[in-house]
């Protein structure tokens, strides 16, 4: 039901029909409560002893933040820098600061974080506070240069040295703020870069093209290609913002979908059986790290993303910009990371 609710809110954003409008009230009511809030949130800023670059949206629903973290975050370590990924750890149980690692499980620090640490191997800390995972986290690990903050663009308590924002082909759907529309915050705003599907033209943007890997992995590390599975009926399954994207992405590389189960984003899947037929059940790499536990026959489809020199050459001139700016701050003025 909850995943039935979430498609419909979608499809209601990307117009001005007569649900957006009953909602229009509210979204004045949501603007004000933002301006107040941002306000606050923005007095107390801390700065943290490392550049901050924050990965988010401006719209709900998903528009691909994490797989564009992580492509941000293997850039800058090809480079030689020292990153470490900070996130809230949305679906996770508890809102403390903890370390990601070999022992994590989603329900402790969130599909996501644990997603990003998987695929990237560098530090990752999850609080409800970035800000109080961003000071665990330096404390853990000094010498890191770069903090890639996975969803963020709202959460003002945290300075940051750059802004990255991500939109999928809706844009900014209907234009209008939560819950008319599908804003957190009015558009447009200031943001260093602007990364959007090629669908969805925004002047001075960087394209991404987002497709699925060639192959599909289960949780003990067999491959099977999507070639392979052609011509024969799987099963899939995904708990994701929008599934139905997921589906409509397996269905153009030519499988054929018997039974497709949608879930909202960040579901648990404690409940989850495989079906009695044992045809392959295929899913994203999100639930795959909720489900290999207990289910390590399921196959994870990652997705990929392309993106422009363009955009790599734009992030690291700024990255050198705030290296140099944190290099040439007298050291009695840098927050000490310890200082919890």
């Amino acid at each position: 039901m909850k995943a039935l609710l979430q498609a419909w809110l979608l499809a209601q954003w990307q117009s001005r029909g007569l649900w957006a409008r009953l909602l229009w009230p509210l979204s004045r009511v949501y603007a004000w409560a933002q301006t107040r809030n941002a306000r606050a949130r923005s007095a107390g800023r801390e700065q943290l002893p490392a550049v901050v670059v924050v990965v988010g949206n401006v719209i709900a629903g998903g528009a691909g933040k994490t797989p564009l973290t992580v492509a941000v975050v293997q850039h800058l370590r090809q480079r030689g820098l020292q990153v470490g990924v900070i996130s809230r750890g949305h679906g996770r149980r508890e809102d403390d600061a903890q370390a990601v690692g070999p022992g994590s499980t989603a329900s402790e620090v969130g599909d996501e974080p644990l997603l990003i640490w998987q695929r990237t191997q560098v530090p990752v800390w999850v609080a409800r506070q970035r800000v109080q995972a961003g000071r665990q986290l330096l404390q853990a690990h000094p010498s890191v240069q770069v903090l890639v903050c996975d969803d963020g663009l709202q959460h003002l308590a945290l300075a940051r040295d750059i802004e990255i924002c991500v939109m999928d082909e809706r844009g900014i759907g209907n234009g209008w703020l939560l819950p008319a529309g599908p804003l957190r915050e009015p558009w447009p705003r200031p943001t260093d870069l602007l990364v959007h599907a090629p669908a969805c033209p925004f002047a001075g943007g960087h394209p991404v093209v987002r497709q699925l890997g060639e192959e599909a992995v289960d949780g003990l590390g067999h491959r099977r290609t999507l070639h392979s599975l052609q011509g024969q009926p799987v099963h899939a399954l995904a708990g994701i913002a929008r599934p139905a994207v997921f589906f409509d992405m397996l269905r153009q590389r030519g499988l054929q979908l018997q039974r497709t189960q949608a879930f909202a984003d960040h579901a648990p899947l404690d409940g989850w059986q495989p079906p009695a037929d044992d045809l392959p059940v295929l899913c994203t790499e999100k639930d795959a790290v909720k489900l290999w536990p207990r289910w390590p026959q399921v196959l994870a489809v990652p997705l990929q993303v392309s993106l422009s020199p363009g955009f790599f050459a734009a992030l690291d001139d700024r990255v050198d910009a705030a290296l140099a700016r944190q290099a040439s701050r007298p050291a009695h003025s840098r927050p000490d990371p310890q200082g919890l």
